[in-house]
């Protein structure tokens, strides 16, 4: 016999089995029917995990974006699978921010404001005292990043896969960099710090950086200024931490509309490094690494209600 002929041979008994099998198990328009209607019937919407979402904003003469930056986080809120609420800080405005954010009528929002300028860190830091959050998370008032990234950045928390997750600036990739300077000074700064930490981060100075508030409140941050987004993520990394990197979107806004990082930020930025891994006393600390498995079994106590709008001394 050729093989054609076994071939098609094969081919008529499995047609027979299939025949065979389904006399066997008689008419099936219940089966399908039933099925259809359940693949016919509305999802139920995912269960909203305890996991709670404190943006922090640090504004400072911000007027021109903040109203729309603010009303963005917000409405992102509801993309998100968990509680968020949004904290921002004017710190010290002579330009009308102040006014707007007053202005803006939402219960997840709470207002701060500094007396005097005092620096992006410390208007953060403020937040943070504020915060009611199992985690927190930067988010700047410059439009710079998307709203819409935020949830991304949830994600991998709620799967297991990691308590920190930075949202990480990928150039050429869904970026604008309005200067080769800009660009170029970050990639050295994180180069440096994976050299010195034996890291491998992509975007040492993202400001989306998904962080849990306890692990937070534990580190020694003194910075200022700018340098506390240095500052946070060397001491992380120090302390044996690896953040998981998500790809976001980034546009970038030149000097003349606002940007306020210059090449002194640069010089502090290398400070910072270096006394972080010089310092003793930063290493890894194994009981804070065991406290961050993340659970879905929040603990609240310790949340306020919300404060209405206050003026908080600048040395504070």
């Amino acid at each position: 016999m050729s093989g054609i002929q076994r071939g098609n041979g094969l081919h008529q008994e499995a047609i027979r089995n299939s025949v065979d099998l389904a006399v066997a198990l008689g008419p099936q328009e219940p089966f399908i029917a039933a099925l259809q209607s359940h693949n016919n019937q509305e999802m139920p919407p995912p269960p909203r995990l305890p996991l709670k979402l404190s943006v922090l904003m640090a504004a400072y003469n911000e007027a021109p974006t903040i109203t729309i930056a603010v009303e963005g986080v917000l409405a992102v809120a509801a993309a998100c699978p968990c509680e968020l609420e949004l904290i921002v800080v004017d710190d010290g405005s002579t330009d009308g921010t102040w006014e707007q954010l007053r202005q803006i009528d939402d219960d997840r929002l709470r207002l701060y404001r500094h007396d005097r300028n005092s620096g992006k860190g410390s208007a953060i830091l403020t937040a943070l005292t504020a915060a009611t959050g199992t985690h927190i998370l930067p988010f700047d008032a410059d439009l710079e990043y998307d709203p819409e990234d935020i949830p991304r950045l949830i994600r991998p928390v709620l799967r297991g896969r990691c308590d920190v997750v930075y949202g990480a600036r990928l150039f050429g990739f869904n970026t604008v960099y309005q200067s080769y300077l800009y660009a170029v000074g970050n990639r050295f700064l994180t180069r440096l710090a994976n050299v010195l930490f034996d890291a491998h981060l992509s975007d040492l100075h993202t400001c989306l950086k998904l962080i849990p508030r306890s692990m937070v409140s534990e580190l020694k941050l003194n910075s200022p200024g700018f340098g506390f987004d240095t500052e946070i993520t060397a001491i992380l990394l120090r302390r044996g931490v690896r953040p998981f990197e998500v790809p976001i979107s980034y546009y970038s806004r030149p000097r003349a509309r606002g940007k306020k990082i210059t090449w002194r930020d640069g010089v502090t930025c290398i400070r910072i490094l270096l006394r972080v891994r010089l310092q003793r006393g930063i290493g890894r600390n194994p009981e804070s690494e065991a406290s961050l498995v993340y659970t879905t079994a929040w603990d609240d106590g310790g949340a306020t209600e919300p404060d209405a709008p206050r003026v908080i001394s600048a040395s504070a």
